[in-house]
C-alpha cells in the first residue's frame, strides 16, 4: 500500500472543494501522482521568491487550482520553507479547504530586514519540518463507528508515508458506510493509484477519507449520517477489494484504531 499525504480541514465552501487530497495508498503499485488543473489562476502573476517573508498567525485555505508553488509566491514565501512549515514532504500535498501556515513553529516576528547599509537579509526558518503525522487528541467529539466489515490487512504507522491508514479486506459490492456524520467534500477518481475516493468532512477539524470503491453513491455537498452507506467496497486502484479507510485532524494522518470501537 503505497500513500503519499498531508491533510488539513478548514470550513470553506463544498463548491470549492474539488482538488484532491494528496494520498498515495494502493497495495502494490507505484508512487501515486495528482491530476492538477493547468490553468490555475493563482499560478499566475508573482515570481518564486528568493527568500522567505515570514508572517506570525496568519494562515492561507487552499482553494480549487491552488498549488503550494502559487501560494508560496503569493505570499512572498519560498515553496521550500511553506512546505516544511507545514510538514509536507511532497509540495503537491495540498487540498481544497486546508490552511496553511505561513510561518514557521514558534515564530513570533517577520523575517528579519537589514539596516540601510548592513549585509543580506535572513529570514526566519525552522530548525527542522514538523513530524509527517501530529498526534490526535484523546477525544474528538465524533461517535466513530466502523466503515465496512472484513479483515483488517493493513494497519498505521506514524510517520510512515505507506501506511497512513488501515485497509479493510472485504468482496466486491460490499457497502461501504460512513464513519461518523458529515458533509461530502470529495467524491471522484482523480488521484491515480486511489481508486474511486470519497472525503468526508465531519467539522473544522476532523475529516476521513475512504479509497478503492467500485461505485461511488454520494455526491460532494451531500450530508450523512454515521452509519449511511456511501459507496460499494471495490478493488480500483489496488489488486484486491478492499476499502482504505483514514482519519485525519487538522489534515494530519491519525490511527484509525485509536477512535474505532474495539471489535
Amino acid at each position: 500500500m503505497n500513500a503519499e499525504v498531508g491533510i488539513k480541514g478548514a470550513s470553506r465552501a463544498v463548491a470549492g472543494m474539488a482538488v484532491l487530497l494528496l494520498v498515495a495508498m494502493a497495495a502494490g503499485c507505484g508512487t501515486a501522482t495528482v491530476v492538477k488543473p493547468s490553468g490555475s489562476s493563482a499560478s499566475r502573476g508573482a515570481a518564486t521568491p528568493r527568500t522567505s517573508v515570514p508572517k506570525p498567525g496568519q494562515t492561507a485555505v487552499v482553494r480549487r487550482g491552488d498549488t503550494l508553488y502559487a501560494l508560496a509566491r503569493i505570499h512572498n514565501i519560498t515553496p521550500g520553507d511553506l512546505a516544511a512549515w507545514n510538514g509536507l514532504s511532497n509540495p503537491n500535498a495540498i487540498y481544497p479547504g486546508q490552511t496553511l501556515r505561513l510561518y514557521p513553529g514558534g515564530a513570533t516576528a517577520t523575517a528579519t530586514r537589514p539596516a540601510a547599509g548592513s549585509g543580506s537579509a535572513t529570514a526566519t526558518r525552522p530548525s527542522a519540518p514538523p513530524p509527517a503525522a501530529t498526534p490526535a487528541p484523546a477525544n474528538s467529539g465524533i461517535g466513530w463507528r466502523w466503515p465496512a466489515d472484513g479483515a483488517l490487512v493493513g494497519r498505521f504507522v506514524a510517520g510512515e508515508t505507506t501506511k497512513q491508514g488501515i485497509d479493510i479486506a472485504g468482496s466486491s459490492g460490499q457497502p461501504v458506510r460512513a464513519a461518523g456524520p458529515g458533509v461530502v467534500v470529495y467524491s471522484g477518481a482523480g488521484l491515480v493509484g486511489y481508486g474511486e475516493l470519497i472525503i468526508i468532512k465531519h467539522n473544522e477539524q476532523w475529516l476521513s477519507a475512504y479509497g478503492h470503491n467500485r461505485k461511488r453513491l454520494v455526491n460532494e455537498g451531500q450530508n450523512v449520517k454515521a452509519g449511511d452507506q456511501i459507496a460499494e467496497m471495490g478493488r480500483t486502484g489496488t489488486s484486491r477489494d478492499m476499502l482504505h479507510f483514514e482519519i485525519r485532524y487538522n489534515g494530519k494522518p491519525v490511527d484509525p484504531l485509536q477512535y474505532l470501537p474495539q471489535k
